[in-house]
C-alpha cells in the first residue's frame, strides 16, 4: 500500500462515522413547502372541461361546414351534368329537325322539279 493510504484505526472510524452520517442525512425527511395559495382543483377542472368542450364545438362546426361545402359541390356538379345532358339532348333534337327540314325541302324540290318537267 502507498504511504498516503495507510490510515490508522481512528481515521477509519471517523471516515465510517462520516459516511453513516451522510447516509442518514439522505434518509431524513425534508421540510414540506407550504403552497402560497391553496389549489382550487374544482375550478381548474371546470376550466379544463370548458376548454375541451369549446374545442369540440369548434371541431364539430368545422366538420359540419366541410360536409355542407362538399354537399354543395356535389349538387353543383350534378347540376352541371344535368345541364350538359339537357344541352346535348337539345343539340341532337335541333340536328334531327335540321335534317328533317332538309329532307322535306329536297322532297319538295324533287316534286316541284318533277311537276315542272311534266309541263
Amino acid at each position: 500500500m502507498k504511504e498516503d493510504q495507510k490510515t490508522g484505526y481512528s481515521e477509519r472510524l471517523k471516515t465510517a462515522a462520516a459516511a453513516k452520517a451522510a447516509l442518514l442525512a439522505q434518509l431524513r425527511p425534508k421540510p414540506t413547502r407550504i403552497a402560497e395559495a391553496p389549489l382550487d382543483r374544482a375550478s381548474i377542472r371546470a376550466a379544463e372541461l370548458a376548454a375541451v368542450r369549446h374545442a369540440r364545438v369548434e371541431a364539430k362546426s368545422a366538420r359540419k361546414e366541410a360536409a355542407d361545402a362538399a354537399a354543395a359541390a356535389a349538387a353543383q356538379a350534378q347540376a352541371q351534368v344535368e345541364a350538359g345532358a339537357l344541352e346535348a339532348k337539345r343539340g341532337e333534337r335541333n340536328q334531327r329537325k335540321a335534317l328533317s327540314k332538309a329532307d322535306a325541302k329536297a322532297r319538295r324540290d324533287a316534286k316541284f322539279a318533277s311537276y315542272r318537267s311534266k309541263r
